[in-house]
């Protein structure tokens, strides 16, 4: 099993993606939401020039958010800086599309917008949608070495849904899936094993990334101290970020297994409160996945514990090794912003005993 992290995007994040290097992490994946973080190609661009192991992940391109010949000329721009090193996720855009007041694109735009990026990536002319036409076009500065597409650039899908694992398995990429419950861990990957073999593909061959958050908790800490709110907190508030807008957005996770009811409802009149009603999209996804906001009172310790992948070291060791004997390739862990060396350290002392 290998071990990655998952960094809300700043600019200088090349820092984060060397120290996990050195600390032995395999991957980096940078989020890729225009209005909440950092341009995500210009913190890989650094990070591809100031390390020389760790794979560099997009994680996730979303289709309506940058063209196609956009998409794949910024990953092979990035593959000639760190050849063999890029991987490119895809997602029908949370944030990336609600902090537009939008719901995500369809699995169908989906679909042919990553046919199209894999096609220009193999250096074939493609034709897409654009503008209510269809746009012709290629890759064509390959021959003069200002790119890379010599190297493979692979194909991961976020997928929560089974649309998207369905599209995951007929497309052979890769499949990451998060997960803040734990019963859930086992019940997607199954979802996602039997879609594969649905498509006559050997489970052997899929690729899946357990994108999780949370902390390390001391033996003797409190589920309210202020580090374990830092850093296991953003991770329990989207869940409830979700399902506030899932009316006006859709969601493809389920409310009705959603264990704080109460809680929700609470933050319901919270998100409600809101002003402009045309701006509270942007109320409610500050902070995401970086920080708690002052008015997210609802969350409690225990509540964040039970929407986290939280626990102490020894606690943690076990479940991890549950997680690898289910079959997943490798876990992500998510590191908010001024939490990054304590959670890195950590959670590597928790790797090396799994």
């Amino acid at each position: 099993m290998e071990f990655g992290i998952t960094l809300p995007t700043k600019a200088d994040s090349w820092k984060i993606a060397k120290r996990a290097e050195e600390l032995g992490f395999t991957h980096a994946w940078f989020y890729d939401s225009a209005s909440l973080k950092a341009d995500v190609f210009v913190a890989m661009g650094a990070a591809a020039v100031t390390t020389s192991r760790i794979k560099l992940c997009a994680g996730v391109l979303t289709p309506s958010n940058r063209l196609p010949q956009v998409a794949a000329s910024g990953l092979a721009s990035l593959n000639a800086l760190a050849p063999g090193r890029i991987m490119a996720g895809y997602g029908t855009g949370f944030t990336a599309r609600r902090t537009l007041g939008l719901p995500p694109v369809t699995q169908k735009k989906m679909e042919a917008y990553i046919r199209a990026v894999e096609g220009l990536l193999r250096g074939e002319i493609v034709r897409f949608e654009m503008e209510g036409k269809t746009a012709i076009t290629r890759l064509m500065s390959v021959d003069e070495g200002l790119i890379n597409i010599a190297d493979p650039i692979p194909t991961h899908i976020s997928a929560f849904g089974p649309k998207g694992r369905e599209l995951t398995a007929r497309l052979g990429a890769g499949w990451m899936g998060t997960y803040s419950v734990a019963e859930e861990e086992e019940a997607g990957l199954n979802d996602m094993r039997a879609q594969w073999e649905r498509h006559g593909r050997d489970f052997n061959g899929l690729y899946s990334t357990m994108v999780a958050a949370g902390c390390v908790l001391d033996d003797d800490e409190s589920y309210d101290s202020p580090r374990f709110r830092a850093q296991a907190g953003p991770q329990a508030a989207i869940l409830f970020h979700n399902f506030v807008e899932q009316e006006a957005f859709g969601t493809a996770l389920s409310e009705a297994s959603f264990p704080f009811h109460k809680e929700l409802e609470e933050y319901r009149k919270v998100y409600e409160s809101y002003q402009p009603a045309e701006t509270r999209h942007l109320s409610n996804h500050r902070g995401h996945l970086m920080f708690l906001r002052p008015d997210e009172t609802h969350l409690t310790g225990e509540m964040i514990r039970a929407l986290s992948f939280s626990g102490t070291r020894d606690e943690l060791v076990e479940r991890i090794r549950g997680v690898r004997d289910m079959g997943y390739s490798q876990i992500a862990f998510g590191l908010p912003p001024g939490q990054e060396e304590d959670l890195m350290v950590r959670w590597q002392s928790v790797i090396a005993e799994v």
